[in-house]
């Protein structure tokens, strides 16, 4: 009888001492991130534009076609979000990527801009990149960059309330009182 740990190995690659083979190193990631990384690049990375280094997917091409196209792309985007989810990301990394996802989806109403925003955007390779710096053990700095995210959102947020509380205060206090004068005289 042989020793099952001598049998002869295939060799497909060689690496420096030390390190260890991307897919040794832990297979069932790439079994749990394959369907994630197919949506992605088929909607974020599937066309390179010739004479450039820029890639464009499905997303934006669909996105032309007014309700239908944002329809699904943001399903097959929702795939992503539902394998994070199974594979144990956090909820604020969760949210992060359905804001992702909701950005991408907003723009894309925008006639004419949206499809523009979301080839640059890439919302489905984002949340892949998130998922997959959640797998490696990167999860306390995908938290602060959430946590980060979530501020600029939240001051932005406070921005607008403010520029229009100070809108209908422009309004009520100084263009009405002087439109009123100058049309009643």
């Amino acid at each position: 009888m042989s020793d099952p740990s001598t049998r002869d190995v295939e060799i497909d690659e060689v690496l420096p001492p030390g390190k260890e083979s991307a897919a040794r190193s832990n297979p069932g990631d790439e079994v749990k991130n394959h369907t994630s990384k197919i949506l992605a690049h088929w909607l974020d990375e599937f066309f390179r534009i010739p004479g450039t280094n820029f890639r464009i997917g499905l997303d934006p091409i669909i996105a032309f076609v007014p309700g239908v196209g944002d329809f699904f792309a943001s399903s097959a985007g929702m795939i992503i979000l539902l394998e994070s989810a199974r594979n144990g990301v956090s909820v604020s990394v969760l949210i992060r990527m359905g804001m992702n996802m909701l950005m991408n989806t907003v723009f894309d109403l925008i006639p004419g801009i949206g499809p523009f925003f979301s080839a640059f955007f890439k919302s489905n390779s984002r949340n892949l990149a998130l998922l997959q710096q959640w797998q490696a053990g990167h999860q306390s700095a995908v938290r602060r960059s959430t946590w980060r995210m979530f501020a600029v959102v939240f001051v932005f947020f406070a921005l607008l309330v403010a520029l229009w509380i100070g809108w209908w205060a422009f309004i009520l206090f100084y263009l009405a009182p002087n439109l009123g004068r100058a049309i009643w005289g």
